[in-house]
């Protein structure tokens, strides 16, 4: 009988040590303080368009055009290790309508299109990159 409750008794050790590795191991991660939100693009600057080649395939901006609403805003998104920009016109010509500065490698720059018109941008570090805005 001892013998018994002794095999019982491991048993249920065994068993709470196995409950207690598997919820030790379950990820309860909530977000910190620190972490950076996920921003949605609705234009990606993808990797390595610092290169020139992405306007052979109309990939430097995608996508390269973007139809939206008046009020609307767009969202561009720079994906890429490299320094972008999105400022208006084109690069022998742009027209201080907006301009993003130099956005860092995963930072955003978010726009409101208050006019209806087509918006040509470009990017001051990569005149290959080149896009348009077509708000209606």
């Amino acid at each position: 009988m001892i013998k018994k409750i002794t095999i019982v008794a491991v048993l249920l050790v065994l068993v709470f040590v196995m409950i207690g590795i598997g919820l030790s191991n379950s990820s309860t991660e909530t977000p910190s303080e620190d972490s950076e939100p996920i921003v949605k693009g609705d234009v990606i600057m993808p990797t390595k368009v610092s290169r020139p080649g992405c306007e052979k395939t109309d990939r430097c901006y995608i996508p390269s055009v973007i139809t939206i609403q008046s009020g609307q805003q767009v969202t561009w998104v720079n994906e890429d290790s490299a320094f972008h920009s999105v400022t208006s016109g084109f690069y022998e010509n742009p027209t201080e309508l907006f301009d993003s500065g130099h956005l860092d490698p995963f930072e955003s720059y978010t726009l409101d299109f208050d006019e209806t018109g087509t918006f040509d941008y470009f990017c001051t570090l990569h005149p290959w990159m080149k896009g348009q805005v077509i708000v209606e």
